[in-house]
């Protein structure tokens, strides 16, 4: 089968650079995106003007969201990356540079579907059903969960849209399902009062997407080129980029316009309150150009007040919320920020291991004590549903929010993170794409605490990682501590009616071990001043 050799992308990217082609025709000096294009209101396409921007009081107060990082590429039950590495006949290892075979994905796939050449991802895309997908029951799980917010994909690198798109036939309405799933995750948010969020891949998409141009360079298959190649395709994996855009976000303008094309469309569709790009600010001006609209609009919706979000891995200086990926901040940062995580893989994958409730809700009360939000992806099956230990761990979840909630909900940081063994620098470990490492494999100690205080500053929460085994010391609140600056007054256990026996000393704020100590992967000790 060989395909023609694909020309300029204008001339092949489908309807989505179609759309750009109808724009006006600018000079060469003009903006990629014209200022008519973004809605009107106070923001412009400048850092200058972004800086404008202020911290929404319900995304500090919210802390914790959920999020469905789901799509057709589960089908298979390989987790991560699929519509890339079914096209990796060859894998280069990124620390020697040597070849190392196939992926694992790649031979799954020829064993299972074929070979790429003649059934690619295109061919998966119409075996994601989602038949056993029940949004309002998820909702509600998420919800009694302790989730504040939801969060649905948009489009992942596989260009693939999960919104009733006009950009290009490759969307959930037109294909799969048959169902607008980010319309239905919307109104399933709406019924039981959590925000909305959509997150966007796209960005990535066009040099993630490369390897679908390719070939096998062995084998009886050996210079066949995959259906990538085909021009009837190039809606979906992208005109092939040049030899040297080779970086995570593409150089090429015209993919910069198809980007914002697409991005405006779904924010103008659906008006989220949260929008999140897996990347740092997409394409300069053009990046800076979407968020300028998505605060606009806004504003619009809410009748002249901001309560946007938007989310990307890029550091805020005050124009977004900075997210982390797979990490936590290293301590309390002056802006608020967000963890983005997965229960395990980001897609499903048939046998993978979770995180357990505990490493959650330590990990949750760590980034909200650096004034930080978890945002967690629950895997769901290709199906919909979750499988029982997922919603079991979800249960845990919900029974410990119920008891210690209110030392997470609208609090603020304290002076200090936390004490103990887990936040002495040299003992921290990195995390994968920044921060720290967001589950850390050394166990905690009763020593290991985190704080956050009311808004009023007159109640404090100490989360206590570990179950005592002897009496509790809280080195922060001696009566000689730098940030021991008011007397103590009360100290109870969240979820216990039981008194505690307690004594502010010089080097500690010392709590006599309860004799009924609930069994619980962070107690939570509620003090006054």
């Amino acid at each position: 089968m060989n395909f023609p050799t694909p020309i300029m992308c204008s001339a092949l990217c489908g309807i989505s650079l179609a759309v750009s082609s109808m724009l006006p025709v600018q000079g060469a000096d003009a903006p990629l995106i014209a200022p008519s294009e973004i809605a009107a209101g106070p923001f412009k396409p400048t850092d200058e003007s972004l800086t404008q921007y202020k911290y929404p009081e319900w995304f500090r107060d919210a802390k914790f969201g959920m999020w469905a990082h789901w799509g057709p590429q589960a089908v298979p039950r390989q987790g991560d990356w699929y519509a890339k590495m079914l096209y990796m006949s060859t894998v280069i290892d990124k620390k020697t540079g040597q070849e190392k075979g196939p992926s694992a994905q790649y031979k799954y796939h020829v064993e299972h579907y074929g070979h790429p050449s003649v059934f690619g991802y295109k061919d998966i895309i119409p075996l994601w059903k989602a038949e056993k997908w029940n949004a309002e029951e998820l909702m509600a799980l998420y919800k009694k969960a302790g989730a504040k917010y939801f969060v649905s994909m948009g489009t992942h690198h596989d260009n693939f849209f999960l919104w009733n798109s006009k950009i290009h036939r490759w969307n959930a309405v037109n294909m799969g399902p048959k169902k607008d799933v980010v319309g239905i995750w919307q109104a399933a948010a709406r019924k039981e009062g959590l925000r909305f969020g959509i997150s966007e891949h796209l960005g990535a998409s066009f040099t993630w997407f490369q390897a679908s141009h390719g070939a096998d360079k062995t084998g009886d298959k050996a210079g066949v080129p995959y259906d990538g190649n085909d021009p009837k395709n190039q809606d979906l994996y992208h005109a092939k980029t040049a030899p040297d855009d080779k970086g995570w976000l593409t150089k090429n303008p015209d993919f910069h316009r198809e980007w914002f094309n697409s991005i405006k469309e779904v924010i103008d569709l659906y008006h989220p309150d949260l929008l999140y790009s897996d990347s740092g600010l997409p394409f300069g001006d053009v990046g800076r150009s979407m968020v300028a609209h998505f605060y606009n609009q806004d504003i619009a919706k809410n009748g002249g007040k901001l309560e946007a979000i938007y989310n990307c891995k890029e550091a805020s200086n005050g124009k977004w919320v900075r997210d982390i990926e797979r990490g936590v901040a290293e301590g309390i940062s002056p802006e608020p920020w967000q963890t983005d995580t997965s229960i395990g893989d980001w897609y499903y994958r048939t046998g993978q291991k979770y995180k357990s409730s505990g490493e959650i809700v330590r990990m949750l009360a760590d980034i909200v004590s650096k004034n930080g939000n978890l945002l967690i992806n629950i895997v769901q099956t290709p199906e919909g549903d979750l499988e029982p230990d997922m919603l079991k761990t979800l249960d845990e979840i919900g029974v410990w929010i119920a008891v210690n909630g209110e030392g997470i909900y609208s609090t603020r940081p304290w002076k200090v993170y936390g004490e103990g063994p887990s936040t002495q620098t040299a003992q921290q470990e990195k995390g994968r794409f920044a921060g720290l490492k967001d589950v850390p494999s050394k166990p905690y100690t009763q020593e290991d605490f985190r704080f956050t205080t009311s808004k009023d500053g007159n109640t404090l929460y100490a989360f206590c990682f570990a179950a005592p085994t002897t009496d509790i010391r809280i080195t922060s609140l001696g009566k000689k501590s730098p940030q021991a600056d008011k007397p103590v007054t009360s100290v109870s256990l969240l979820g216990s009616t039981d008194k505690l026996e307690w004594k502010q000393e010089d080097d500690a704020l010392v709590i006599k071990k309860p004799a009924n100590l609930p069994a619980s992967p962070a107690l939570g000790f509620k003090i006054g001043f």
